[in-house]
């Protein structure tokens, strides 16, 4: 994710659900390229450190939250691109048409899929919170926090990893598409 600046500076978090309780997550303010043995912390589902004073990522309740509702999930990855953030900022995103959406699971390009936009809040309790009826509604492919950047999950970090991959080409290419017309 560093080499494609999808987590510029000490932006973006990862993480990989240990058991049914618990997770890894970066801790908060750490360069994603840089990453030591130390900068990778456990919380509970309910965010709290297992190690008392270590601060997790600011937006570890948003990880928590996608764990507790999806089992089969095994890791979120949140990282800043560029297309996600400028795309954000424009409104709607859906993808039509585009091959690579069948990465999602879709039979046939031919399909039409939203990627949702939430608007950013600090309070990253009460964005949770937010987000959280659309989650249990209609499950997305990931979602992006407006002006701030991506989420996407899979099963394991590698299948997270192309999951994630696949959803920056398609705001890529949705980006791109913007600038012709």
């Amino acid at each position: 994710m560093d080499a494609r600046n999808w987590v510029p500076g000490s932006a973006g978090n990862l993480s990989a659900r240990l058991d049914g309780e618990s997770l890894a997550i970066t801790r908060s303010g750490v360069h994603k390229g840089r990453l030591q043995t130390t900068d990778i912390i456990e919380v509970g589902l309910d965010g709290t450190a297992a190690e008392p004073g270590v601060k997790p990522s600011a937006e570890t309740l948003l990880h928590c939250q996608l764990y507790r509702l999806f089992a089969p999930i095994g890791a979120v990855l949140h990282g800043h691109s560029v297309a996600a953030t400028v795309l954000s900022m424009a409104g709607a995103i859906e993808f039509t048409d585009y091959e690579i959406i069948k990465a999602f699971g879709f039979a046939s390009h031919e399909v039409s899929v939203a990627l949702p936009v939430f608007e950013n809040d600090q309070d990253i309790a009460r964005l949770a919170k937010s987000i959280e009826p659309s989650l249990i509604a209609e499950p997305p492919i990931g979602y992006v926090i407006r002006g701030h950047g991506v989420y996407a999950w899979g099963t394991s970090v590698e299948h997270a990893f192309w999951r994630l991959e696949a959803l920056e080409f398609l705001l890529q290419c949705e980006l791109e598409r913007r600038r012709l017309k």
